[in-house]
């Protein structure tokens, strides 16, 4: 039984940490936390399923593009909202991406409404695999693994290894300076805004699966991501992975061994604590400002 809540949490937090890659990713650049971030992933998802019912796309084609959307979305969102507040302040733009969560929550609703709708996927839930020592992975974990680690490998390589990634990089660290260096810090904004937008449409096409797709189908697994990030680090990457796998294993043996019913508590008690405790996270440098 330990070895099976393991692996099923390990599968879990893969969502967990796609999520909190997709704040990490906005928070690095500009230190706004985006609370529109499951909304914004949703509104995706609905796409995607409105290509693969009305429009009959084959998966590939839908799913690319609902992502093509999303990067669109997410880019227009930094564009029209964000960059149009006048003399902005972090908390300001977080008040900002509140606003847009509801907007979004208030056009899919509009949209598709309330009712409960399966989601099509090719890989089934249900068909299961022997890993050995008793533990058991249905399909869709297998590649809700699979596709996690592959996006999170990508992300790694595009920030260590291309120019828009270190512009990004150089961003975070003194926006100021970047100017000054001649990087485009509006461009990089809204870039930034369209790959976290990609990264959590690809979490919610991996969650939609196992639940009903609802206009608040992530408002649960983005508190969750937002938990894991401060668990790993919000300006760490790696953290944010890290802290994804780690509280989908915490929550996953609290609910095996305390009580299921309050499984869900778990990952608000780790924002609590990481924050009395260590509050840059646990895999994430401490940095203190001199004047």
């Amino acid at each position: 039984m330990f070895f099976q809540l393991i692996a099923s949490g390990v599968a879990i937090g893969a969502t967990y940490a796609l999520m909190a890659l997709a704040m990490v990713i906005i928070y690095k650049t500009s230190e706004v936390l985006n609370f529109a971030q499951g909304d914004m992933a949703m509104l995706s998802a609905f796409i995607a399923f409105m290509l693969l019912t009305s429009q009959g796309l084959g998966f590939a084609t839908a799913f690319a593009g609902a992502l093509a959307f999303a990067f669109c979305l997410g880019a227009f969102l930094e564009f029209a909202f964000l960059r149009r507040a006048k003399e902005p302040t972090v908390l300001g733009l977080i008040i900002i991406t509140l606003g847009l969560e509801m907007i979004l929550y208030g056009l899919a609703s509009w949209k598709w409404g309330g009712d409960q709708k399966d989601f099509p996927f090719p890989v089934s839930d249900f068909e299961t695999y022997d890993l050995g020592g008793g533990v058991v992975m249905s399909q869709l974990n297998l590649v809700t693994l699979a596709v996690a680690l592959a996006l999170m490998l990508m992300l790694f390589l595009f920030f260590s290894y291309t120019k828009v990634g270190v512009a990004m990089k150089a961003t975070q660290q003194n926006e100021s300076a970047a100017r000054l260096m001649g990087i485009r810090v509006n461009r990089v904004l809204m870039l930034t805004w369209g790959i976290s937008s990609v990264v959590g449409a690809a979490a919610a096409f991996l969650i939609a699966p196992t639940d009903t797709l609802v206009p608040n189908l992530l408002w649960t697994p983005q508190l969750k991501g937002f938990s894991a990030a401060v668990l790993g680090g919000l300006t760490s990457l790696p953290g944010a992975v890290g802290g994804g796998f780690l509280l989908g294993v915490i929550e996953n043996l609290f609910g095996g061994y305390v009580s299921v019913e309050f499984k869900s508590v778990v990952a608000f008690a780790v924002i609590v604590l990481v924050l009395c405790f260590k509050p840059s996270g646990l895999f994430a440098k401490h940095y203190v400002r001199k004047v």
